[in-house]
């Protein structure tokens, strides 16, 4: 439906010259102003230097679609273009989703393009916190949109091995080994308890007792891994699979770093000022130059970085997308500066942001875990309220806006729970299925639209094709919260209809398009709880 009418959109864009303009096409919150509106005129006002509204006269006049289609078309405010979709399109619509099932909603749009998501990257120094949660809700949630709307998608996981953090829980591990606290800026918690334990199993007493520095160079690589394998078992236990672990030491070791300011130099991008190398980054929007070499010879954390972020272009990746804390905001604009620096494309480097998360349970914070010493792991938080709450919660608010997570409502089996409430939806159509004692696949497709006599049948089909569309923009601007947001508006109009329009027992022309209604609304439910890596369950 809205391929079709996003295709001859485009045409009639390109007639009035303005080939590949980027609009949108979406269904309105007020179904009062249709069941599809476009911004079309709204954004051809700049380059045609017209009034939007004469605009949009303009292309309502050269749109030819059948009467088959569209009922009505309408102006609206300052130049927005309403459509109401006919019966005949709407079944369909409602045809093509039983017959696509499980693919429904996806595209070949992205087809041929490669996209990096890099995300988490936590520290190996400890369990991971919850805010590394939401960042892997976050990140998987990015990636499953690229990968609906057909590009190829690789999920990576950069381990911050080097730098002297992974001294200190070395050094905090060896202190609880010997029943002394840990040092200055050293790690707590029992997890390191736990490690200590760990190594005297794993390793022969005489290293544990011996000199420290030879200790070092065994512990290091060792907790390392068992610090990584853990937050690798419980990511994989949240739905989240990475295809790449990428090591920070790696880009020292293998002459990544080395490659990378190789680059840099190449281009006469950096300098030597005051005994350190400096990069040229104020020319490229960035508000200073750089410092890469300290004049102690240490390199500062922005050489592995432009090193890693280099070698993801020449590994072909069309789009590096991070999702990085908050707290790295400022350091944005100066990747952004170093990339066009080395000629990338603007928009091949983006952050997605994620802010704070607050645990609350009975109306306060929990602010740590007796694991972690001093905040509230990831590994709590999913086994208080289960794996489908928490990639839910964590993602149906902007990630860049603080959240509270309640802990109370994520539990709570009402309609007051949105994951709840959108699972009851999918819950309730297979419901059906269960009580007329049939398999979904067993009703076909063949649906009358017109001859189903409630507002709500309408109102259930026109939000169901809404879901293809709403992928494509969600996937464009890499906002899988708006996945959500269509769930819950889904599942209202779901339990709307449940509850008003009758499916068994009625005379068989009804009965028969109800249930590919029900089949069609279970699987739109499905494929939107796939999307964000959910179950859909057929009891609750």
């Amino acid at each position: 439906m809205s391929e079709v009418l996003r295709a001859e959109l485009e045409r009639v864009a390109a007639r009035l010259g303005t080939p590949d303009v980027s609009f949108t096409l979406e269904r309105p919150r007020d179904s009062g102003h249709g069941d599809l509106a476009t911004n079309l005129a709204l954004v051809l006002a700049k380059p045609l230097r017209q009034n939007p509204r004469a605009i949009a006269e303009r292309i309502m006049g050269q749109l030819e679609l059948p009467a088959t289609f569209v009922t009505r078309i309408e102006l609206a405010g300052p130049g927005f273009i309403n459509f109401w979709l006919a019966g005949d399109e709407l079944s369909a619509q409602v045809r093509q989703i039983v017959e696509q099932g499980p693919d429904y909603g996806r595209s070949i749009a992205g087809a041929g393009v490669t996209v990096n998501v890099e995300f988490v990257s936590a520290n190996p120094t400890g369990p991971l916190h919850v805010g590394h949660g939401r960042g892997a809700a976050l990140g998987d949630g990015i990636a499953a949109l690229y990968e609906w709307t057909g590009h190829t998608v690789i999920r990576e996981f950069y381990v911050n091995d080097a730098g002297v953090q992974i001294d200190k829980l070395v050094q905090s591990l060896w202190a609880r080994h010997h029943g002394q606290e840990p040092p200055e800026g050293g790690y707590h918690g029992e997890y390191v308890a736990e490690a200590a334990e760990s190594a005297r199993k794993e390793f022969a007493p005489a290293l544990l007792t011996g000199e420290y520095d030879a200790a070092r160079r065994v512990l290091r690589p060792w907790v390392i891994t068992l610090m990584r394998e853990e937050q690798r078992e419980l990511l994989e236990s949240m739905r989240v699979r990475f295809d790449v672990w990428t090591s920070e030491q790696s880009l020292y070791d293998d002459g990544k770093v080395a490659h990378g300011l190789a680059v840099l130099a190449e281009r006469g991008l950096t300098y030597e000022k005051d005994g350190a190398l400096w990069l040229r980054t104020s020319d490229f929007g960035d508000d200073k130059d750089r410092v890469l070499r300290k004049q102690d010879g240490t390199y500062t954390y922005l050489v592995p970085d432009i090193a890693y972020h280099v070698n993801k272009h020449e590994r072909g990746f069309r789009f590096a997308i991070d999702v990085w804390g908050a707290d790295h905001h400022g350091y944005i604009p100066r990747m952004r500066a170093v990339l066009k620096a080395l000629g990338y494309a603007d928009d091949f480097f983006d952050v997605a942001l994620v802010q704070l998360v607050k645990v609350m349970k009975g109306g306060e914070e929990v602010k740590m875990s007796k694991r972690a010493g001093d905040y509230v792991t990831l590994r709590d938080l999913v086994d208080m309220v289960g794996v489908d709450a928490a990639r839910y919660f964590f993602l149906m608010r902007r990630g860049d806006s603080p959240f509270n997570f309640d802990v109370d409502l994520a539990t709570r089996q009402t309609d007051e729970n949105p994951v709840f409430y959108v699972q009851m939806a999918h819950a309730r159509m297979s419901g059906i299925f269960r009580v007329a004692g049939r398999d979904p696949a067993s009703v076909g497709s063949d649906v009358d639209m017109a001859g189903l006599p409630e507002p709500e049948d309408a109102e259930l089909a026109k939000a169901l094709t809404a879901f293809p569309v709403t992928i494509e923009r969600a996937a464009r601007d890499r906002e899988p919260h708006r996945i959500c947001a269509y769930l819950e508006d889904l599942a209202r109009v779901t339990h709307g209809w449940y509850h008003k329009c009758r499916v068994l027992g009625e005379p068989e022309p009804i009965e028969r398009s109800r249930l590919v209604l029900a089949r069609a609304a279970r699987t739109v439910l499905a494929n939107g709880l796939a999307v964000l890596g959910l179950t859909a369950p057929d009891r609750m």
